[in-house]
C-alpha cells in the first residue's frame, strides 16, 4: 500500500470514527428534544460525493467546534416527501439549526417557512433552497457553467465557430440546474455555431440522459454534433456509453465533479473535462455557520456576499470557486488534494495511458 493511499484510508477512518453516523431513510425517533442538534439533511447517495465527504467532513468539523453537539444525519435518497419528513420529524424533535440540500427547492419553501416561524435555522447547503433560509453555502453556479462552456471550446479548439453543440442540461428540479445552464451559455452562445440539440435530463439520471444522447444520434445523425455538453459527470458517463454504441470517437465531452469514473474517462480520452469543486471547504464553511447559528453568534466573517432565490434576497451566502480540470492537470489538482488516489484512477487497464501521462 502505497502512502497516499494508506493516509487517504486513516483519514477515512479517523472521520467514521470521529462523525456520530445516524441512519439514512426515513426512520428517526421524533420524540424529545435535541437543542443542541445539528440536522443534516442530503438529497440522494447516487453521487459519490454525499455519502463519502460531505457527511463526513460536516460531521466532523461540527464534533470538533462543539465536544457536546449531535449532528442528525438524514438522506432522502432523491425523495421529495420523505425529505419532507425528515425535516420535519427534526423540528418536531427541537433541533435549532437543519443544513439542507433540498431535493426540490421549490417545494422545501413550505417547509423552511415554517421552521422560521418556530425559530429554527436553515442554511442551504450546495443547493438554495426557497423560502426563509438563515445562510447559503455553496459555488458559483452560473461561473461553474461558464467552466464547462470554455472547457468545450477549449476541447473544440479551432473547429469552434462551426461547430454543433448537443447539451444535457440537470435536473429541472435542481435550482443550481439552471445557473449552470445560462453559464454554460453565456460562453458558448455566439461562439459555436449552433446548438443543436437540448434536453433537461430528470433527477440528473445517466440513465435518461444515455436515452437522450442516443435519440440525438438518431435525430440529427453521426454526423450532425461535434460535441456534448453534460451538467454532470453521472450525465457524461451515459452521453459516453451512447457515444460508444454509436461508434462515435473522439467526440469532445465535459462533466462536472470529478468522480472517479470521470477522471477514468479523462484518462482513457473518452471525457475532455469535468469540474472540480473542493467539497472540503464548503462543507466545513457549512458547518462553521451552522454552529455559531446554533450558539447566537454572527455568521458576518463566513458570509461575504448574498445571494437572492425567488422567495427571499439578499442571503448571507459564501460562494466558492471551481476550477477545470483535464487529463493535462489531474496531477496539479485532484490528485494533489488527495481527492482520489492515482491507483484507483489507474486502474482497470489505464497503466499505459496514465504512464504516458505522468500519472504513474
Amino acid at each position: 500500500m502505497n502512502a497516499a493511499l494508506r493516509r487517504m484510508i486513516t483519514g477515512a477512518l479517523a472521520l467514521s470514527l470521529a462523525a456520530p453516523l445516524a441512519a439514512c431513510g426515513d426512520s428517526g425517533d421524533d420524540t424529545g428534544t435535541d437543542q443542541e442538534s445539528v440536522g443534516l439533511l442530503l438529497p440522494e447517495n447516487k453521487a459519490a460525493r454525499y455519502e463519502s465527504f460531505d457527511r463526513r467532513i460536516i460531521s466532523s468539523r461540527i464534533s470538533t467546534l462543539c465536544l457536546e453537539c449531535k449532528v442528525d444525519y438524514r438522506n432522502a435518497e432523491e425523495q421529495v416527501d420523505i425529505q419532507k419528513r425528515q425535516f420535519e420529524a427534526m423540528v418536531k424533535k427541537g433541533v435549532k439549526v437543519i443544513i439542507l440540500d433540498p431535493v426540490d427547492a421549490h417545494a422545501a419553501k413550505s417547509w423552511v417557512d415554517a421552521a422560521a416561524e418556530k425559530g429554527v435555522k436553515v442554511v442551504a447547503y450546495d443547493r438554495l433552497a426557497e423560502g426563509d433560509v438563515a445562510a447559503y453555502v455553496s459555488y458559483d453556479n452560473e461561473k461553474i457553467g461558464q467552466l464547462q462552456g470554455k472547457g468545450i471550446l477549449a476541447a473544440l479548439g479551432s473547429r469552434a465557430a462551426d461547430a454543433d453543440v448537443v447539451m444535457l442540461n440537470g435536473s429541472p428540479t435542481d435550482p443550481n440546474a439552471p445557473s449552470f445552464k445560462k453559464g454554460a451559455h453565456d460562453a458558448l452562445d455566439g461562439k459555436v455555431h449552433k446548438i443543436v440539440y437540448e434536453k433537461d435530463i430528470p433527477e440528473w439520471s445517466a440513465a435518461e440522459a444515455r436515452k437522450k444522447m442516443s435519440e440525438a444520434v438518431k435525430e440529427l445523425g453521426p454526423a450532425g454534433f461535434d460535441a456534448v455538453y453534460s451538467a454532470n459527470d453521472g450525465m457524461a458517463g451515459g452521453a459516453a456509453e451512447a457515444l460508444k454504441s454509436a461508434g462515435l470517437k473522439n467526440v469532445p465531452l465535459g462533466g462536472q465533479d470529478a468522480e472517479l469514473p470521470a477522471l477514468r474517462r479523462l484518462v482513457s480520452g473518452t471525457q475532455s473535462f469535468t469540474i472540480y469543486k473542493q467539497v472540503r471547504p464548503e462543507a466545513e464553511t457549512a458547518a462553521e455557520i451552522a454552529f455559531r447559528l446554533l450558539r447566537g453568534k454572527s455568521i458576518a466573517s463566513f458570509t461575504p456576499t448574498t445571494a437572492d432565490s425567488k422567495s427571499k434576497s439578499k442571503i448571507p451566502a459564501k460562494l466558492f470557486n471551481a476550477q477545470i480540470v483535464t487529463r493535462k492537470n489531474m496531477q496539479d489538482t485532484v490528485i494533489r488534494d488527495g481527492v482520489v488516489p492515482t491507483d484507483w484512477i489507474c486502474s482497470k487497464g489505464l497503466a499505459a495511458a496514465c504512464k504516458s501521462l505522468g500519472l504513474d
